[in-house]
């Protein structure tokens, strides 16, 4: 609890609210990563439609194109995994805009990034100023990613002026 606390605590809040801002005026959400990050994206991707936000991870079968009225998100904390880096060229093409939520401020992914939001766990790149975990391999980041997106999801219910669940179940009702 103390590794996730500091963190979070050390994700710029400014930018938080930018990610809440773009989601809220983006016509599709996409999300991309591998493995748990993926994963702990897919579960936001499923919590953002429950709020009536189209949202898919890439390689769905039923993925519609992404355009420059989009945003994807990629998750990666290394910022250095050669298939998210690859789908973010092509999105780049397509001009959707891009949010990378990593570790690395310096990677391979910074050139394609319209805003990067930074966690600072250990990565496999060991980096100086990452927050070191006595928890298994990429453990905290994932973590910390499940728990950045449930708080970007309060975030967006507060700026929808949502009042009540009952409200939220009916929307996710009309969804499916």
């Amino acid at each position: 609890m103390k590794e996730l606390n500091r963190s979070l605590g050390e994700v710029d809040a400014e930018k938080v609210e930018q990610f809440v801002a773009m989601i809220c005026s983006a016509e599709q959400v996409f999300v991309t990563g591998v493995g748990r990050v993926l994963l702990m994206l897919k579960a936001f991707a499923k919590r953002l439609n429950h709020l009536g936000i189209s949202a898919n991870y890439v390689g769905a079968v039923n993925e519609p194109a992404i355009t420059e009225h989009d945003i994807l998100i990629v998750g990666s904390g290394s910022g250095e995994s050669v298939v998210p880096l690859e789908i973010m060229k092509i999105a780049k093409e397509y001009k959707a805009n891009i949010i990378h939520i990593g570790s690395n401020q310096r990677s391979s992914m910074s050139d394609y990034e319209d805003l990067f939001i930074r966690i600072p766990c250990s990565t496999k790149l060991a980096l100086e100023d990452e927050i070191k975990s006595e928890q298994i391999m990429s453990s905290l980041f994932e973590q910390s990613l499940l728990l950045l997106g449930d708080i970007v999801a309060m975030m967006i219910v507060e700026k929808k002026n949502i009042k009540d669940m009952h409200t939220l179940w009916k929307m996710h009702a009309n969804l499916e």
